[in-house]
């Protein structure tokens, strides 16, 4: 029953809508609507959600090696030695940077990561260099890991590597659909295949680090040919550390359950923090493994066979049904990689939509319960960055993870001045910010050098990421970033603008309208065109049909009908000597405008017929269509369409 509110004697009527949507095509791809009020149940758990936010991160583990080992390629086989040393660093900056998020995602309940961070504590730049950065990130994370499992695919099936790019665009348009079914049923489908690879590649861990220990492990039998981009150079630092660069892909990821904390289930600040450390702990493990393992079976990196693909078959000796099986599971955990960005990546763009700094359209959740446009600009424009790389990891990689580095540092010096600002306050003080409430906190000194420890390791690494990957494309990026955030303070200037000018504060009633002009055009006298003249009269007395004629002998005709029909309504020929339509037209209405007295409307009624049939309108000018778009910036003019639909 409808509620009636009479406060202040306005009454105000409270009504549920009844109507549920009907079966489409829509309702058989992704789905039934859900109801708003089935959210809660549209939550995942821990398991659930190691699958959905964590495969990005644990997929790094079957490409973060050959990316080290490109870069030291360069120096010869002997610098392969290297790899272990610096994936140790590597391992050790997880460490770092899982803390701080450990500590975000308890800080900010609310979900948001790096954004919502920078965003409380450093500013609005900040944030949006963040929210650019994180953005960035999530679109290269699908374009590498669909293009690396696919490497995967066609290091098996070396027939099918003419084909990569329509296979890579295929997988990215499927993980779309997907994901446009909902959270709790994309993180369902996903799950299965994610512990498979934690379990294969588990096995081939223990079963290298046992045949190592017995001595039987050997070395990988016909290698394909070393592959690097530059050849030649000597080991030096700078060498070391653009492999470190390559390597710290890792990394990425390790935000995604920050920013989705939202996702989880009650209590979802505790349940995303012990995903987190879930993910970090396999990540390292895997990672140091595999590093090692590749290390003393002498693997190459080649784009034409994978580290992965030599491990496998040099731990289970060939390419036998065990070979197979983690090829297909290194393939699936880097396709469902792609997953974390569609978790991530509309979540993001929601919040930055609802500040106001991308469209607002981005922050709406679609019919099941998920920001469906996100999914789908996320999906697009990493197709596209496919078919420009033309699905090769290495093209991509350099593109990768700067980003990431620095949402990581602006985060970790996000929360180190949040702890200097609950140090400020006294016990039991309590200030709302924005993403969360500040509190006095016994141990602030020591989360503060945390995060101040961690900012700083990370400023570093974004560093030597920019200058040694710069050639190799990172410039890209460094450039792309900086246009977003032009872009972004562009949207929220609009908004800004647009909430001014609509704002009711001190603003005053207009006078009412003293004059209603109304002009209906017309281009011939028919049925359609009486509807609109009866629809004319009932709004004022003060009406004008104008008739422009393209040929000299349709006027008589046209005057001699309205005579008939026209009731007396004054009418206009408008002769157009060049046969034009809608320029004649616009001009006399311009010219009407202009003498336009204070406190009068001009109201342009627009009669439009529509046909049974869709397809029929293309059988027609769309006269009325495009003399709508016309003016529609016309200021003082309003528009109105009359429909005479047609059976």
């Amino acid at each position: 029953m409808p509620n009636m509110d009479q406060d202040n004697n306005t009454p105000v009527q409270h009504r549920t809508d009844a109507f549920r949507p009907r079966n489409s095509w829509q309702t058989w791809l992704i789905g039934r609507p859900l109801q708003t009020a089935d959210a809660p149940y549209e939550t995942i758990g821990k398991l659930v959600g190691l699958a959905v936010f964590a495969s990005d991160a644990l997929s790094s583990t079957a490409y973060a090696t050959q990316e080290i080992l490109f870069i030291l390629a360069a120096a010869g086989a002997g610098a392969f030695a290297y790899a272990f040393p610096i994936s140790i660093v590597i391992v050790g900056l997880l460490a770092i940077v899982t803390l701080s998020y450990e500590q975000i995602i308890h800080a900010y309940p609310g979900g948001g990561g790096a954004y919502i961070v920078a965003r409380d504590n450093l500013g609005e730049l900040p944030a949006q260099v963040a929210g650019a950065s994180l953005l960035t990130d999530y679109i290269l994370t699908v374009a590498v890991s669909i293009s690396s499992g696919v490497a995967q695919v066609t290091s098996a099936f070396p027939a099918l590597y003419e084909y990569r790019v329509e296979i890579a665009v295929g997988l990215v348009l499927f993980m779309m659909l997907v994901n446009l079914r909902g959270v709790r049923e994309s993180g369902a489908v996903f799950a299965i295949p994610s512990y498979f690879f934690l379990l294969v590649m588990s096995l081939t861990v223990l079963v290298g680090m046992f045949r190592y220990v017995m001595g039987s492990l050997g070395q990988v039998a016909g290698p394909p040919p070393i592959e690097t981009l530059h050849t030649g150079q000597a080991i030096s630092l700078f060498l070391i550390l653009h492999a470190f660069s390559s390597g710290t892909t890792a990394l990425t990821g390790v935000e995604a359950i920050s920013n989705g904390i939202t996702a989880f289930r009650e209590p979802r600040s505790r349940n995303a923090g012990i995903t987190l450390i879930w993910m970090s702990s396999i990540l390292a493990v895997l990672f140091l493994g595999i590093t090692f393992l590749s290390g003393q079976i002498s693997a190459v990196p080649s784009e034409m066979e994978t580290v992965i693909s030599q491990l496998a078959r040099t731990v289970f000796g060939g390419r036998n049904v065990i070979y197979l099986a983690i090829i297909a599971g290194t393939m699936v955990i880097l396709v469902m990689a792609a997953n974390t960005s569609y978790a991530g990546f509309p979540r993001l763009s929601a919040l930055l939509g609802q500040d106001g700094f991308l469209p607002r359209q981005l922050a709406y959740r679609g019919s099941r319960l998920v920001y469906s446009r996100g999914i789908v600009a996320l999906a697009l424009v990493a197709c596209v960055l496919i078919i420009v790389f033309q699905a090769s990891v290495t093209g991509l990689i350099p593109l990768y993870a700067i980003g990431v580095f620095l949402s990581f540092t602006l985060s970790q010096a996000g929360m180190a001045r949040r702890w200097w600002k609950t140090g400020r306050l006294a016990t039991g003080q309590a200030i709302e910010e924005r993403g969360s409430v500040l509190r006095y906190e016994r141990g602030w000194p020591t989360k503060m050098i945390i995060n101040g420890f961690g900012a700083l390791c990370t400023t570093l690494v974004t560093l030597v990421f920019a200058v040694t990957k710069f050639r190799d494309g990172a410039w890209v990026v460094l450039i792309l970033i900086p246009v977003l955030v032009v872009g972004f303070s562009a949207i929220h200037r609009h908004y800004r603008r647009l909430a001014g000018r609509l704002s009711l504060d001190q603003f005053a009633e207009p006078p009412r309208i003293s004059r209603h002009r109304v002009i209906l055009p017309i281009s011939s006298v028919h049925q359609g065109t009486l509807a609109a003249l009866r629809y004319a009269v009932a709004l004022s007395d003060d009406v004008t049909a104008v008739h422009v004629c393209l040929e000299p002998g349709d006027a008589p005709k046209i005057q001699q009908k309205w005579e008939m029909w026209g009731k007396g309504v004054r009418l206009v020929i408008l002769d157009s000597p060049y046969r034009l339509m809608i320029e004649p037209l616009l001009r006399y209405i311009e010219e009407i405008a202009a003498k336009r007295q204070p406190n009068e409307i001009i109201t342009i009624v627009v009669p439009q017929f529509v046909p049974k049939r869709r397809w029929h309108n293309l059988l027609h000018a769309q006269t009325a269509t495009w003399l709508r778009l016309a003016l529609l910036f016309k200021p003082g003019i309003v528009v109105t369409d009359v429909p005479y639909q047609v059976e």
